[in-house]
């Protein structure tokens, strides 16, 4: 991604103050195709997210309205909420009718819902079959099949022919979404078989679609999950997927570019949700400073918050520290510890979750895993723990103390990293709210209850003379 940006700039920095001047010479709007024909649509729209947007609207103004929907649809959702403010209506909706429907129905559906009406209806004037796709593709919510799905692809009757098929998807090919995969329809628009361009190319012309179409279908309904669609089309090697409705009918496909954009999309929600922070929409520098405070502060106050159970449990065992003061140095050291075994743990099983690696019905086999994996840890760092209790001279007791403990902590923290994540999954949250910095917190409560614990159990002979020793002090 930072490759990406760094090409757009260095795009922008060469190209991009030369662009509207020279855009501004062309005669009509097809010199300018001719102009830029050399670059591709994704690099002109890194260009030109790099421009100010009133520059952005003059050459989106002076280009085709087809080559400034290939454009404008790779624009980042907030940029293309500004252009619209720019353009207006009616210029928007021009350039609509040449998106994909898709694209065309996730601009509508960022869009404030007035806007979004407007752009509709005034596309109803325009080009009527588009405005009525995009009205079905946003009645679907986004982060299921139904709102990735588009309408732009080539079905076929089970007679037609090879040839006759290739001869449509040469007239067609330009207005597909996916010119890959021609999909085999019966009556009613049931899907009962796909064909690939492999396959097609491969054939006789004269076969008839239903001699060489795949019919071992792998199809999704409306309402799966987006993160279900990437692993179906993973597993498969998919680069197109149809979605159909509980009777076989076919409503849209899902192209393997929109899958990436959720690949990219959920692994930076998910990455801003490990490290302690509700999920951002729109790159850093998009984003507001209010935004910031308020995504990233209530997780913090609430980090604070249960941090409060820390300086609770501590004060819980103030008897104690007071007793033997050298309790007192290993507390960040047990509590860390914790921390990062539960971390990775959560980490594990929360990608394992959305690979597809982890089911709930795993959970009891996790939990073995984790606990002989925590156990084996334990006694590794417990070794090394007891090492550096001696070679401070604290004590054969306190070797001991820190031994159990770090056995325990270790033990404790994979097993509830790695139940958490599940449990959350249980109760319908986000698997990824289980963070990093909420699961150091709430094992540091548990790993000091048990340090302490074990402190009193072992040393309680030493505890306990030092508590009368201040008792009997004037």
């Amino acid at each position: 991604m930072s490759e990406q940006l760094s090409h757009g700039k260095q795009m922008a920095s060469l190209i991009g103050p030369d662009l509207r001047r020279l855009l501004t010479e062309v005669q009509n709007p097809e010199d300018a195709r001719e102009l830029l024909e050399d670059l591709h649509p994704e690099d002109l729209a890194d260009v030109l997210s790099e421009l100010e947007p009133e520059d952005v609207a003059e050459i989106l103004r002076l280009l085709p309205d087809d080559l400034a929907a290939l454009i404008f649809e790779r624009l980042p959702e907030h940029l293309q909420g500004e252009q619209v403010e720019i353009l207006g209506v009616e210029e928007t909706a021009d350039i609509a009718a040449e998106m994909s429907a898709d694209d065309r129905a996730d601009l509508i559906e960022y869009l404030p819902t007035e806007v979004g009406e407007q752009i509709l209806d005034t596309l109803s004037r325009i080009d009527p079959e588009a405005a009525t796709e995009t009205r079905t593709l946003v009645r679907y919510e986004s982060g299921i099949a139904g709102a990735l799905m588009t309408t732009d692809y080539l079905t076929v009757a089970p007679h037609v022919t090879v040839a006759e098929t290739i001869g449509i998807l040469r007239q067609r090919g330009e207005q597909l979404e996916t010119a890959y995969y021609v999909f085999v329809v019966g009556d009613s628009d049931r899907l009962q078989g796909i064909a690939s361009l492999r396959q097609l190319l491969l054939a006789e012309g004269k076969d008839e679609l239903k001699d060489v179409m795949t019919e071992r279908l792998v199809t999704v309904l409306p309402d799966t999950d987006q993160e279900e669609v990437a692993r179906q089309m993973s597993k498969y090697d998919l680069l197109a997927i149809p979605v159909v409705d509980q009777r076989g009918t076919i409503l849209g496909v899902i192209t393997a570019d929109d899958i990436m954009d959720v690949l990219t999309q959920e692994g930076t929600e998910d990455a801003q949700k490990l490290g302690g922070m509700e999920a951002i929409e729109h790159p850093y520098f998009a984003t507001s400073f209010l935004t910031f405070i308020r995504k990233r502060g209530t997780w913090l106050v609430v980090l604070f918050i249960e941090e409060f159970f820390t300086n609770t449990a501590l004060r819980h065992y103030d008897k104690v520290l007071g007793a033997v003061q050298t309790l007192a140095y290993y507390v960040p050291l047990l509590i860390s510890t914790g921390g990062n075994s539960g971390s990775q743990s959560s980490t594990l099983v929360i990608r394992g979750m959305a690979v597809g690696e982890i089911k709930m019905k795993d959970w009891y086999r996790i939990a073995w895993r984790e606990l002989g994996m925590g156990i084996v840890l334990g006694l590794g760092l417990a070794s090394i723990g007891i090492v550096r209790v001696l070679w401070l001279g604290d004590g054969k007791g306190m070797a001991a103390v820190i031994a159990v403990t770090l056995v325990g902590i270790v033990t404790m923290g994979c097993v509830v990293g790695s139940m958490l994540p599940l449990l959350l999954k249980r109760l319908g949250a986000d698997p990824a709210t289980s963070s990093t910095p909420f699961i150091a917190s709430l094992v540091d409560v548990l790993g000091i209850i048990i340090y302490f614990n074990v402190a009193q159990w072992v040393l309680a002979e030493v505890i306990a003379k030092a508590l009368a020793a201040k008792a009997g002090c004037p």
